[in-house]
Formats: C-alpha cells, sequence, structure tokens
C-alpha cells in the first residue's frame, strides 16, 4: 500500500468540491448558482437600456424613451433584488457546507490508519494549510459561483459590442492576455507560498510559544522572549521573502497586458465615433459597454485568478485528504479474535518511517506468549516506541510480518484491531472535556457509565486527582473554560492512564512510559498490581488477564518496574539484542545487566 503523495489537479479538485457541496446541499446549491447568475444580468443589460433612450430622445420616439427608462430603472431594482436574495442563500448554502467540510477533514484525518501524515513533515505543511482554509472554504464556491456570473456580464456585453460592428470582438481579444496573466500569475505566487510554508509554520510556532501559557514560565525564566521575536521575525522573512518576488514580478507582467487593453479600448472608441459615423445610440453603447467590458473582465480574471490561486489550492489539498485515505482502504478479510490463544509473533520485522531510509527497527523476531506481561528498555532512540506503534497498527512493517495467533495483522482491519487494544501514552493529550468524559473516551460505548469510569480511576490509581476536584468526575477541565480547572502533569498522566484502562477486555495493553511523571516508588506499586492481575485473574473481571490471553506491553526507563515482567526485550541500535527474564538477563551479564546495575547503584 502506497500512499497518494502527489496532489491533484486544479479542475479536477473543482469539479471534486462541486460533487462534494452537491451531495451535501443537493437542493441549495443549484439554487444559489441560478439566482447568482440572474442577478449578473439586469447590470449587463445597462448598456442596451442607454444606447435605446439615446436613440429614441435623438428621433424623438417617445414610446422607446419610455421603454428604455423602464428598463434602466428595472435593471436598477433587479441588481439590488436578485443580489440581495443571491448574498442570502449563498449564505445559507455556505453556513450549512462549512459545517460539512469541517466535519469530513477532521473525519478523514481520523479514519486513516497510519500515523504518517502527523508525523511527516512535508504532509504536516500540506495539512497546517489546509487546517488554516478549511473555515472559509466555502467562499470557493460562491467565488465560482461569481466568476460564472462575471462571465455571463462579460458574454452578454460582447455580444452587444459586435451588434454595433464585428470588428469590435478585438477589445475583447485585447483582453485576454490579461485573463492569461491574471491566472498564470496566482499560481506563481501559490507556489512561492509553498516553497516557504515550512517557514512560515516555523513562524506561526515561535509566535504561539511567545504567546500562550503553557511555556510562559519557561520563556520568562530563560529570558528568551527578545531572541522568539527575533526568531519569529527571521522565519517571516525567509517565508515570504520569495513570495514578495514573486508579486513584483507577476504584477509587472500583469500591468503590460492591462495597457494593451486600455489602448485597445480608446481605438475602439475612436473608430465607432470617426470611423464608421455611427449613432449617438450606438456612440454611447461602446462607451457605455466598452467601459463595463475592462471592469467586467477585471473582475472576471480577479476572480478567476483568486479562485485558482487561493480556493482551488485549498480544494487540491483536501481532494489529496481524500485520496491518501482512500489509498489506505483495505481489504482485510479476518477478524480480530475474541481471545489470545498462542499471543503475538514478530517474523523478521524491519521498518524505517515514510520519506526516510534509516532503519527505526531491523531484523525484529519476538514471541510475546498470551497472558504475558512483557517489557521493552533500551535506550532513546532503540526503538521502543516504534515498536509499540507497530503492535499498535499505526504503521505496518516495512518488512517481514506480526501474526496474532498465527493470523497476519496486516489482514485484519485497522479499526477492529485498535477495538482490541487499550493502552496509555507518554505524549498523552490534555482531553479538556469534564472529568467524567476524560477518562470515558478510553470505551466510548460506555463514555457517560459512572461505575465503569470509576473502576478505571481505581485500577490507574488516580482516585486521589478526582476525589481532589470540586465537583468530582463532573469537574470541567482546563482552565481556560467556564468553571475549569488546571491539573498538574502528573495529574494529567494519571487521567490518562485512567483513560487507557477503560477497555475491560482489551486483547493488548500498551503502556508507554504512562507514568514518567509519578516517582519510581508510586509507578512499581501501579504495575505490580496491575501486572499481578492481568497474570491471576484476582479481582474483578476486568481485570482478569487470563480470561481473554490478555498480552500486557511495558515501555519504561526505570528498570525497578520492567524487572517484574515475565518477559523483558532489550533494544539497542534498532535490533533486539536480549529477551529473557530480569533473572535470566542479569545472569548473562549483557547490556540489561550493566544498564540495571547503573541505575541500582544510582537510586543506592
Amino acid at each position: 500500500m502506497k500512499p497518494a503523495d502527489d496532489m491533484p489537479g486544479r479542475w479536477p479538485s473543482l469539479w471534486r468540491a462541486l460533487k462534494r457541496g452537491y451531495a451535501a446541499e443537493p437542493r441549495l446549491l443549484p439554487v444559489a448558482f441560478g439566482l447568482s447568475q440572474l442577478a449578473a444580468l439586469p447590470d449587463a443589460l445597462i448598456a442596451l437600456w442607454l444606447k435605446l433612450l439615446a436613440d429614441g430622445v435623438q428621433g424623438r420616439h417617445s414610446a422607446l424613451v419610455l421603454g428604455a427608462a423602464a428598463g434602466l430603472g428595472a435593471s436598477a431594482a433587479g441588481t439590488w433584488f436578485l443580489r440581495v436574495s443571491s448574498d442570502r442563500i449563498q449564505r445559507r448554502f455556505r453556513e450549512r457546507l462549512t459545517i460539512a467540510l469541517e466535519a469530513q477533514v477532521a473525519q478523514l484525518q481520523a479514519s486513516v490508519a497510519s500515523i504518517a501524515h502527523h508525523e511527516r513533515p512535508e504532509y504536516l505543511d500540506r495539512l497546517a494549510m489546509l487546517r488554516d482554509q478549511v473555515f472559509v472554504l466555502d467562499h470557493m464556491y460562491w467565488s465560482l459561483f461569481t466568476t460564472c456570473g462575471w462571465l455571463l456580464r462579460l458574454a452578454v456585453t460582447v455580444v452587444l459590442l459586435v451588434s454595433v460592428h464585428p470588428g469590435l470582438a478585438l477589445v475583447a481579444v485585447a483582453a485576454l492576455p490579461t485573463a492569461f496573466t491574471s491566472l498564470w500569475r496566482p499560481g506563481v505566487e501559490r507556489e512561492a507560498q509553498d516553497r516557504g510554508a515550512s517557514a512560515s509554520r516555523q513562524a506561526r510556532h515561535l509566535f504561539d510559544i511567545a504567546t500562550t501559557a503553557s511555556p510562559g514560565k519557561e520563556v520568562r525564566v530563560t529570558g528568551i522572549g527578545d531572541r522568539l521575536v527575533q526568531l519569529r521575525s527571521e522565519a517571516w522573512e525567509r517565508s515570504y521573502r520569495p513570495v514578495a518576488g514573486a508579486r513584483w514580478a507577476s504584477a509587472l507582467c500583469h500591468a503590460i497586458t492591462w495597457a494593451v487593453f486600455g489602448a485597445s479600448y480608446v481605438g475602439a472608441v475612436v473608430f465607432v465615433a470617426y470611423g464608421l459615423h455611427r449613432s449617438a445610440g450606438q456612440v454611447l453603447l461602446v462607451l457605455a459597454a466598452g467601459s463595463r467590458l475592462s471592469a467586467y473582465i477585471g473582475a472576471t480574471v480577479g476572480e478567476i485568478g483568486f479562485l485558482r490561486g487561493f480556493w482551488l489550492e485549498g480544494a487540491r489539498r483536501l481532494a489529496w485528504l481524500e485520496d491518501y485515505a482512500a489509498s489506505f482502504s483495505e481489504n482485510a478479510t479476518a477478524a480480530a479474535p475474541a481471545r489470545l490463544a498462542r499471543g503475538i509473533r514478530l517474523e523478521h520485522v524491519g521498518f524505517a518511517y515514510p520519506g526516510t531510509t534509516r532503519r527505526v527497527l531491523e531484523d525484529v523476531c519476538l514471541e510475546l506468549a498470551a497472558g504475558s506481561v512483557v517489557a521493552i528498555v533500551g535506550e532513546n532512540g532503540a526503538g521502543k516506541s516504534t515498536l509499540v506503534k507497530l503492535l499498535c497498527r499505526m504503521y505496518a512493517p516495512t518488512d517481514g510480518r506480526i501474526l496474532v495467533d498465527d493470523t497476519d495483522l496486516a489482514g485484519i482491519a485497522a479499526d477492529q484491531w485498535r477495538g482490541c487494544v487499550a493502552g496509555a501514552f507518554q505524549d498523552f493529550f490534555r482531553f479538556e472535556f469534564t472529568a467524567r468524559r476524560s477518562v470515558g473516551v478510553g470505551d466510548v460505548p460506555r463514555l457517560d457509565q459512572e461505575p465503569a469510569v470509576t473502576a478505571a480511576v481505581d485500577r490507574a490509581g488516580a482516585g486521589d486527582v478526582t476525589a481532589g476536584l470540586p465537583a468530582g468526575l463532573d469537574t470541567q477541565l482546563g482552565p481556560t473554560w467556564p468553571e475549569g480547572v488546571d491539573l498538574s502533569f502528573g495529574q494529567w498522566q494519571k487521567l490518562a492512564l485512567a483513560r487507557g484502562f477503560m477497555r475491560e477486555h482489551p486483547l493488548l495493553l500498551v503502556l508507554d512510559e504512562p507514568t514518567a511523571a509519578l516517582d519510581a516508588e508510586t509507578e512499581h506499586a501501579l504495575f505490580e498490581r496491575y501486572a499481578a492481575a492481568a497474570r491471576s485473574g484476582r479481582g474483578s473481571s476486568a481485570d482478569n488477564g487470563d480470561a481473554d490471553g490478555r498480552i500486557t506491553v511495558l515501555v519504561s526507563h526505570r528498570f525497578s518496574t520492567v524487572r517484574m515482567a515475565d518477559l523483558i526485550v532489550v533494544l539497542d541500535g534498532a535490533r533486539v539484542v536480549e529477551v529473557g527474564s530480569h533473572e535470566e538477563l542479569v545472569a548473562k551479564r549483557g547490556p540489561y545487566a550493566e544498564l540495571y546495575g547503573l541505575q541500582a547503584a544510582a537510586y543506592r
């Protein structure tokens, strides 16, 4: 399976956006489009009414004068009425569509089996720009409708000019270079913006560091505020410099093409007035239509350029995200087992992160027995967290395979397997919900069931956290919300651990440095209690490890904690260098024994 790396074309993306809009609002979209086009007609006909008015006055035809005056009045009133109606319908359409687009972007990102798009820099740049645009991407439809309206006005105006003399069509031809530069110019500027996207994201990150609460203490203690401002300015300059250069160059070309059109318009007026000796009404039509032609062309090419340069790029990014998510569609037919009979086996597993060639794991062969507690240890960068990601199916191995009771994990649908996995991670997220829901999201079907939440809190040793909250489990977390309460890092970590314990019968429980903020004694007591329950089946059915063959994987730097594991896996330089129980590894006097001895000496 290869993720879609290339951005889709602009016009296919536009067509997909139209289908997406129609699927979201099949009635509002055609009504909004139709009204926008009707609103364009009255204004385009004003040149015709002026011609008829002049002809009526010159020929003393009162009926023609009255008819032209009525036409002018109808155009003025119709323009106002249809524009107001169109704007209100479009606003309603765009409001409803915005909700659908935001939901789609969130759903697409959440549904991707891999997490590569959250870790690859080029994808992060692309997604950051999409997140900035998705809240205003509904404007693309308004821009498209407006562009079609300007094109309709332009077509009516050209027809009126040609009715005076076919040669006046050359005025429209002279406008084509302006249209070309308007289409070309935003693309050039957008490419320059894309080249500076990484620097722009860095500037935004530095701004967040300087202005948000989380890093505030360290910013003040270290005194790096001025340095952050300087670094942000430098990053902004790196992102803006290529854009400024592209804008100056494209603006010069654009100005030249407009000068050519201006000269052709003046020539057309002189040609009609002195060369053809047309009537006053026809000269007035050329003056009115020609002046409107320049305004219409300017508006048309400007809107097309804006549509192509901004909105279509947003549509392309959304189309890319759709393709990227679709590239992970699976033909997995195997069902996740209800319980583990034998366990999980890794056969010659190797892995390199997408977009890189460096092996993070190399030829890993392991047997994780059902019902066992497995500890993974190693220095930073040894591949511990990567191995956990593979077990959770956040990535697929680059080489080899992972077997679950002799069934290839790749053959089990990712969402099915994830339903069998529970865990807590060092880089946990702070869900600023009520405490009940912050824990309960670990098992969505039981989100609001207090007994389940309370049991998870107890298993995580987080009872002291919830007991100290003003409203207990109903306390709003997060100081930025009304009546919200802030927690220490360690308290947040305990709630994250409780969230990982919400599922009653996971087949795989992953604890990846989930208690790094707790003291060693508390961590040891917590893991020892849980490991004992997992092995023996003592306590509630929620803790009965033997019933489902659950495998518990611990990742910790504290060897006093991992020594309780049935199996300890030692990683070094992307490879498994030792496997065994604590006693076996100490007796070998290898890397584990050396690291254990160093840490034990530090505690003594």
